[in-house]
């Protein structure tokens, strides 16, 4: 009964410890309004490089491309560059005839951070911002001209909105909803509280030269992103969240999609806990909280799937088994209602529609997937997990209530 107890004792701490940090979030951004960049005339241009690495991305690119040609920024002062991982000849051909510049590459094994740093070895230095994109993501057509204001501001890391392309199935209206959660709680709510933001891995826009140190010492396969915005922080910068400038970003379709998407998330997470568990905590002690937080605090998070199925379960349990446990079921009801307090604050009122109820008939479908995906996370953080794109337009019908 001893043992029972303690083990119990510490699942309500450790999930009651991921509710709470998740709830302070939602509430802090719930409290900041959303700031409308008022961007002023400038003879003041960045010269802004987007990096867009293309693996195997024949479907998308070129519409992607064709995109750019609608940004609402000096053309003399921003330049598209396509790195080129194994795309047919015949899209390498139609992409030179765009005036893009092109950077061919071919690896044994490829990365993004590989694919970045050929890149740079081919631009050189004469940009002040480099931009990275995804080869699915699509810029609103002022996007450039608030990273400029941002800039001009004095910000050297700053993350846009991701912002959903498509509704088209019941798992692209989950993946939507649940990043509007995130872009809530660890973009928005952080930037409130006076951390810095996490960055999402596209539409994140930083000072050139730290960029291009920062990529040189990158060896990831999974979590790039991860790794990058810890190596911001170390260089004495936090990363702004720009929730007014949206860059469009393809969700996923099926559920295939999502167990290789979420595989690749779940096992990178886990791997930098461990890798930055003694840093984050060094830095805590000298005064980092920033750093503190983004390599401990939400590495060491219960992917809020998995937190919600965890709660369902263990509040039914604690009724059932109230005689034999320690806390009263009561406090366990307690603690799912904060739960879904903090995943219901970020989602925005026109959301509460059709698309909601989509999202939840599909979510036990997609917790199950991630419960199994939790023994087969071996080596997921070593090998390269491709997701293609087909989605060459944007189809959202709740685009304004995404952004809000």
């Amino acid at each position: 009964m001893i043992a029972i107890s303690i083990i119990e004792i510490i699942l309500f701490v450790y999930l009651a410890g991921c509710v709470f940090y998740n709830l302070l979030l939602a509430v802090a951004g719930r409290l900041s309004r959303k700031k409308k960049i008022l961007y002023d005339e400038t003879d003041t241009y960045a010269k802004i490089a987007i990096l867009v690495p293309a693996y195997k991305e024949d479907s998308i690119i070129l519409s992607t491309v064709a995109s750019y040609h609608r940004l609402q920024y000096p053309v003399t002062r921003f330049e598209v560059v396509v790195i080129a991982d194994s795309l047919q000849p015949r899209t390498l051909e139609e992409l030179a005839a765009t005036g893009v510049s092109l950077v061919p590459v071919k690896f044994e094994k490829s990365t993004k951070a590989k694919s970045l740093n050929a890149a740079f070895e081919y631009l050189g230095d004469d940009y002040d911002l480099a931009l990275i994109c995804d080869a699915d993501n699509i810029l609103e057509e002022d996007f450039l001209l608030k990273i400029n204001h941002a800039w001009q501001q004095g910000h050297h890391a700053i993350q846009g909105q991701r912002v959903a392309k498509n509704l088209n199935t019941p798992f692209a209206i989950l993946d939507a909803a649940n990043e509007i959660i995130a872009n809530f709680l660890y973009r928005k709510g952080a930037n409130a509280l006076g951390l810095s933001s996490s960055v999402i891995g596209s539409g994140m826009a930083f000072h050139y030269p730290l960029i291009k140190e920062i990529l040189l010492e990158i060896q990831a396969t999974g979590g790039f992103d991860k790794v990058l915005q810890l190596l911001v922080l170390s260089k004495g910068h936090s990363i702004l969240y720009l929730e007014d400038a949206y860059v469009f970003d393809e969700k996923i379709t099926h559920a295939a999609v999502f167990e290789n998407q979420r595989k690749r998330w779940m096992s990178s997470q886990l791997v930098y806990l461990r890798t930055f568990w003694k840093q984050g905590w060094a830095a805590l002690f000298n005064g980092n909280i920033n750093y503190f937080n983004l390599s401990v605090c939400q590495n060491a998070l219960l992917p809020r799937m998995l937190l919600l199925a965890a709660l369902t379960i263990l509040t039914v349990a604690a009724f059932i088994l109230q005689p034999f446990l320690v806390i009263s079921p009561a406090v366990w009801a307690g603690l799912f209602v904060l739960n879904m307090l903090s995943l219901l604050l970020p989602i925005p009122g026109k959301f509460f529609t059709r698309y909601l109820f989509t999202a939840a008939i599909t979510l036990p479908k997609a917790v199950g997937i991630m419960i199994l995906l939790l023994f087969r996370l071996k080596g997921a953080d070593k090998t390269f997990i491709h997701t293609t794109h087909t989605q060459t337009g944007i189809d959202n019908p709740l685009l304004d209530a995404a952004r809000k």
